[in-house]
């Protein structure tokens, strides 16, 4: 049923959006073709993408896949990845929903009131999802978040090789994904080395060539654009037309910063929150699909980061972020609100107290707990919960995965 309830969501936006969909595919279209030209003829595509083509700021690997809709007509081929991820969107929530009862594997939790939790939060994402992979259509940023989910579900079941590939493809779909990289610290001690020597290497297959191919390609990490009148930027008293030189990598360092501080008080969960809010905090622009990435870090929290039934994070991400774009007229005023997010929601993710799951790396259910009735197995006072998000229960069990 929540799939079911979740999937109608999901479609009813899609026809809703679709119609006035697409409004930057044609950047993905143009690069999806010019990555596969032949660079023998010192053509502008192919390892040369970059160099000549700055304002292409999505990675190789969502170019590609952007590719793969070539053969069909460009109107039909943007209805195909539109739909293709509105559905990644629904996976995103499954997956969301498995790794937090993954992650509470042996605490008490009661299953059906997490399948809630996972619905009410999905509920808030699907709208912005759709606004980034339908009206907005950019394939990096859903591949960048869809690929950071998958890394997460690796990090719950203490998965060294699969948390670094995940990182590594998100990073190769969108730069920004870099934020996200504290999730491997998530990881118990001994496996950092083996999940970043995977991150290392496969980032660096995809990136290498283009910079070793045609040194120019370095422009595209100087590409600025706008300074926005409604950015939380200009609150920070940064009035520069213009992105400055040191806003990006300040975005890189913030997001690191933050996401490493989360895991080392144990909230690795807010690794996602805490970078997307480094982004739209530092980011010249407000469109407003960057929300899709704070939504994605507001469900993971609301699911996975704490145990309250209603997943007030993700709704309030929603009606503050993008429903002041349509019922607040000044732009001074959007950006204070956007402002006011990040710090309340960073400060609330890093510094309020929340329950203890136990001693680091060994989990023990509690005595009490306020998920409502506790079973450990299925026919053990309450009807098997079913599949979905994940198993019943299981006292003493889980994968060795740090807080």
């Amino acid at each position: 049923m929540h799939l079911v309830l979740l999937s109608a969501w999901t479609v009813l936006w899609f026809v809703l959006v679709e119609p006035h969909g697409g409004f930057s595919w044609h950047y993905l279209h143009t690069g999806g073709q010019l990555i596969y030209q032949d660079t023998s003829d010192h053509g502008t595509g192919g390892l040369n993408l970059y160099a000549h083509h700055p304002e292409l700021q999505m990675g190789p690997l969502s170019f590609l896949a952007a590719g793969l809709f070539n053969p069909f007509p460009e109107v039909t081929g943007q209805f195909l990845a539109a739909a293709l991820m509105s559905l990644l969107g629904l996976v995103i929530v499954v997956l969301a929903g498995r790794s937090a009862a993954h992650h509470f594997l042996g605490t008490g939790t009661n299953h059906q009131r997490l399948r809630q939790r996972v619905l009410i939060a999905g509920l808030a994402f699907i709208p912005m999802w759709i606004e980034v992979a339908v009206r907005f259509g950019h394939l990096d940023d859903v591949l960048a978040l869809f690929f950071t989910t998958l890394a997460v579900r690796a990090v719950t079941r203490g998965d060294a090789a699969l948390t670094g590939l995940f990182l590594a493809l998100a990073m190769d779909s969108k730069p920004t994904a870099l934020a996200f990289l504290p999730l491997l610290l998530a990881l118990p001690r001994e496996k950092w080395l083996r999940a970043g020597l995977w991150c290392a290497g496969l980032v660096a297959v995809a990136w290498l060539p283009f910079f070793l191919g045609d040194s120019h390609s370095f422009a595209a990490a100087r590409f600025a654009i706008p300074n926005q009148p409604a950015s939380a930027l200009r609150w920070l008293g940064v009035g520069d037309p213009k992105t400055p030189d040191w806003d990006r990598p300040a975005q890189a360092a913030l997001g690191l910063a933050l996401g490493t501080l989360a895991v080392r008080r144990g909230r690795w969960a807010a690794v996602v929150l805490l970078g997307a809010n480094a982004r739209i905090v530092l980011d010249p622009s407000v469109y407003t699909y960057y929300t899709a990435s704070v939504l994605l870090g507001t469900l993971l929290w609301d699911v996975i980061g704490q145990r309250r039934l209603v997943p007030w994070w993700s709704w309030l991400g929603l009606l503050v972020l993008y429903g002041s774009v349509f019922t607040v007229p000044d732009d001074a005023a959007r950006g204070l609100i956007r402002l006011a997010f990040v710090a309340v929601s960073t400060a609330y993710v890093l510094l309020w107290p929340v329950r203890e799951r136990g001693s680091r790396g060994r989990r023990r259910p509690p005595a009490r707990t306020d998920e409502g009735p506790v079973y450990s197995a299925p026919g053990e006072g309450r009807p098997d919960p079913g599949p979905w998000p994940g198993p019943a229960a299981t006292p003493g069990a889980g994968p060795p995965a740090a807080r």
